[in-house]
């Protein structure tokens, strides 16, 4: 078992710096999620600790050894690709035993990793079959065995569960959950569904164009995004972001946003007082918009008037998507309201969880 250390680490292509100065350090046994939209360097970061791309600057280190230099082959990780990477020709014994014959581990020491780890996976019947007989999630099964049985310090999985169908993403994202829990192992997960990142990882790092926004946990990632792009990217639907001016004195200060104004939250006057007279962003998730109707709880509100566009029933909550002058946003409702298309409704808005953001330096107000 190991812990992961990027210290200042740098990957450039040209003039292109797809990694940019970062700095993470991932705890042993630990469950990390490198998330943020495609191209923003997170599977290169996973590639730079992989040994598959080099290092412009800075270091990586597993454990305590600083592993610049050191051949894949030696660093004591182990790597599931998207694709699976899975040899045609070969059983399903034979693929997840091919690490092991080319290490030159004795027989029967492979063929007991090869059977435990098809018992941990559930693919023991599987084991003579080859790749073109299996399913999508029954190949990335055959893929995680494959890394399992070389008992390596820490997991690399690059968007392990993108080839799959819906519900067998589900599916799967829980039982790579139970597995670390089962290994006690380091896991460091790379994808772009916020989703995934959210239900699995124990810590979440944010990347956007090659800069680590945000490392935090699901929920307090999710509660005090550090800024725009955090706060954007995390939940869904999105967070509905309004332009805004602060105005008022500091004992009564409103959220002008044109079309509607807002009470300023009471545990954020102190911090907004300073914004007096000045645009800032703000920003409201769809489930603190609800049907002034149908409050559920406690709340601090302020009810504003709005025109439902569209209407997605989902069951257990339905959503709106709201027009109210020169704004549009969605708000995820009971589904007892009867917001419909071309109706007006009122929405009370959860004053407790507005975020604020800086209009210029888009961090977070706090």
């Amino acid at each position: 078992m190991a812990s992961v250390t990027y210290e200042s680490v740098t990957k450039q292509f040209g003039d292109v710096k797809a990694v940019n100065d970062l700095n993470l350090d991932i705890k042993d046994k630990e469950f990390l999620v490198l998330v943020g939209p495609s191209g923003c360097g997170k599977t290169t970061a996973l590639r730079l600790l992989a040994g598959l791309e080099e290092i412009s600057s800075g270091n990586i280190k597993i454990g305590e050894r600083i592993v610049n230099d050191v051949a894949p082959k030696d660093r004591d990780i182990a790597m599931v690709f998207q694709s699976y990477a899975l040899y045609p020709h070969m059983s399903v014994y034979d693929n997840m035993a091919f690490g092991l014959r080319l290490r030159k581990t004795p027989k029967t020491e492979i063929d007991r990793r090869v059977k435990e780890a098809a018992g941990i996976l559930g693919i023991g019947e599987l084991l003579q079959r080859k790749p073109k007989q299996l399913s999508g999630g029954q190949r990335q099964r055959v893929a995680l065995g494959r890394a399992i049985v070389r008992e390596p310090k820490v997991f690399l999985m690059d968007e392990p569960l993108s080839n799959l169908d819906a519900k067998l993403r589900v599916q799967t994202r829980a039982e790579i959950s139970k597995l670390h829990q089962r290994l006690e192992t380091t896991f460091i997960y790379v994808t772009h569904d916020q989703t995934e990142a959210m239900t699995m990882g124990t810590r979440i790092a944010v990347m956007n164009f090659g800069l680590l926004q945000q490392l935090d946990t699901p929920q307090h990632l999710y509660d005090f995004p550090a800024n725009k792009f955090v706060a954007g990217f995390i939940g869904s639907p999105a967070m509905n972001f309004f332009d805004a001016k602060i105005t008022g004195a500091r004992d009564d200060l409103k959220i002008d946003a044109g079309s509607f104004q807002l009470p300023a939250p009471a545990n954020r006057r102190d911090k907004l007082a300073p914004y007096i007279g000045k645009d800032v962003t703000m920003g409201i998730r769809p489930e603190d918009v609800h049907d002034s109707d149908y409050i559920p709880g406690q709340m601090s509100t302020s009810v504003i008037g709005a025109q439902v566009d569209v209407m997605e029933p989902m069951g257990s909550e339905i959503y709106l998507y709201l027009l109210s002058g020169k704004h549009s946003f969605i708000a995820r409702v009971d589904p007892r309201s009867q917001g419909r298309p071309g109706k007006k409704l009122d929405v009370a808005i959860n004053l407790d969880h507005v975020q604020f953001f800086d209009k210029q330096t888009e961090q977070a107000i706090r």
